[in-house]
């Protein structure tokens, strides 16, 4: 039974949080596309590809819709600790807590910044712009985003360092899970 949970364990790990890492690295550079694609510039031919905002928006679906599958992985994760008999290892603690922070950048700022970039490229004025954290703040009128080239950079650099985060702490666990430092299962 162990390998099998293993196995769904890893699969999932590669088929959920694989394309959350592609598709929230590939965004930032999407968003910068589509915000040059609502103010082509001067003469034929050297305006951007006008799919681009369509892409924006399939890689923020692909972000959402996976992330909620992602959720396997833990699940699955825990229930092949618990059968190797290693949920109090120091390795296996670690990488739960790196975990519960990879979800959180996700959650709280990965994807809510990403909602906040659409809405911008799509005019929206909401009831909130962006803060440095990428949630509403509430200060009534303005888009999240502006098409503007400083605005786009700015979410577009922020979404990158977020997305750079969440990146790194899978990492970090993938090697935890890999190398197991202190774990007497055999590495």
């Amino acid at each position: 039974m162990t390998k099998f949970l293993l196995a769904v364990h890893v699969l999932a790990a590669i088929l959920a949080i694989g394309p959350v890492a592609v598709a929230a690295s590939m965004f930032p550079a999407a968003v910068r596309r589509a915000a040059a694609t609502s103010a082509p510039e001067d003469g034929p031919g050297d305006g951007p590809d006008p799919g681009t905002p369509a892409v924006v928006r399939v890689l923020h679906r692909i972000c959402r819709v996976y992330a909620g599958v992602g959720v396997v992985v833990p699940v699955f994760g825990l229930a092949t600790a618990n059968s190797l008999g290693v949920l109090g290892d120091a390795w296996l603690v670690t990488s739960i807590v790196l975990t519960a922070c990879a979800a959180g950048v996700l959650v709280v700022l990965v994807l809510p910044g990403q909602e906040d970039a659409l809405a911008g490229l799509a005019g929206d004025t909401g009831t909130g712009t962006a803060t440095a954290a990428g949630a509403s703040a509430g200060t009534g009128g303005e888009a999240a985003v502006r098409t503007e080239p400083a605005a786009v950079a700015r979410t577009a650099a922020r979404l990158g360092m977020y997305t750079g985060v969440f990146n790194l702490l899978w990492s970090v666990v993938t090697v935890l899970m890999i190398v197991r430092p202190g774990s007497t299962t055999g590495a």
